[in-house]
């Protein structure tokens, strides 16, 4: 998953993207609030950490800015010093999902991160993901429809998948290249503009077929299920 760190002690945001990283995400770091609001208006995350006291805008205003402009679902863990009831409430009343208190400790973290994007991306263990007319079928990296296998490459399925499994949800280009490729700093965007205008074609993603691909200038792309009248 792709989460963002607002801390403001560089040791610390080393240490909490060590932990992170360790556990599988992919994780970027940000030293002050407006520096990470300007980053959340053009990339998409899974998750936000923030501490509270940063430098030129604090963390419970990066909330609310989050919920106001950015996503009022995608889940945001604080981790700070600040430790009072009043604070705690208000933070949870803001929109924040979990609040732990510094020190945080690298099992108690990984737990509650864990717990937050299970409940905000439920994915169950199953082999066979049913998206009528489409089949994903993960055991044999197979995209069906109607019964008959579709041609794509690795990465095309890939995306596929992660498109599928974001219906309706804008993901940056940034976002979707950190799930297919990895951190491949050397990779265009025109990679990912490419794959997706792959996938969209050998799927027929159109209105007849029931999914369309929305391509959001500057940003990135949305898959849209077209419901029938």
């Amino acid at each position: 998953m792709r989460i963002a760190i607002l801390e403001d002690d560089t040791d610390q945001l080393a240490l909490l993207r060590r932990w992170l990283v360790d556990d599988g995400h992919d994780v970027h770091g940000y030293l002050a609030g407006r520096e990470m609001m300007k980053q959340a208006g053009r990339e998409s995350f899974d998750l936000f950490v923030l501490d509270w006291q940063v430098p030129d805008v604090s963390g419970a205003d990066v909330l609310v800015w989050l919920r106001e402009h950015v996503s009022k679902t995608v889940p945001v863990l604080f981790v700070t010093v600040r430790d009072s009831e009043q604070d705690i409430v208000f933070a949870l009343e803001k929109g924040a999902d979990d609040y732990m208190i510094k020190p945080a400790r690298r099992q108690e973290l990984i737990a509650r991160v864990r717990a937050l994007l299970r409940r905000a991306y439920p994915r169950e263990e199953q082999k066979l993901l049913s998206f009528p007319p489409f089949e994903i079928d993960l055991q044999r990296n197979e995209v069906r429809r109607e019964g008959a296998v579709i041609d794509l490459t690795p990465k095309e399925f890939e995306l596929a998948v992660v498109l599928f499994r974001n219906i309706g949800r804008l993901l940056s280009r940034g976002h979707l290249q950190e799930t297919v490729w990895g951190r491949t700093g050397d990779l265009h965007t025109r990679t990912v503009d490419t794959h997706v205008s792959q996938v969209r074609k050998k799927l027929d993603l159109r209105q007849e077929t029931g999914y369309r691909v929305v391509p959001i200038y500057n940003y990135g792309y949305r898959l849209e299920q077209i419901l029938s009248p």
